[in-house]
């Protein structure tokens, strides 16, 4: 955990596991383990590009990351 990027990215990976881990503990699952890989590849190569010198490409992506989550999981976000 050394850059910018380590932080960002585990910080999104972890709400994704938490996500995740809440919905597994329900009833009836709502969407299946499949639908949670594209975000969590997301991290990764936007950690890696982030730390590699491709911080407008490594931007871009944890953004489309974050959009996918809203539109595909839909969170309930709220207090």
């Amino acid at each position: 955990m050394e850059t910018p990027w380590d932080w960002i990215t585990v910080l999104m990976f972890a709400g994704l596991i938490t996500l995740f881990l809440h919905r597994s503990s329900q009833p009836e699952p709502q969407d299946e383990l499949w639908q949670y890989a594209p975000p969590a590849i997301t991290c990764a190569v936007a950690n890696y590009l982030g730390n590699n010198g491709y911080s407008v490409a490594a931007a871009a992506m944890l953004a489309g990351a974050g959009v996918y989550v809203l539109r595909v999981l839909k969170p309930k976000i709220g207090w």
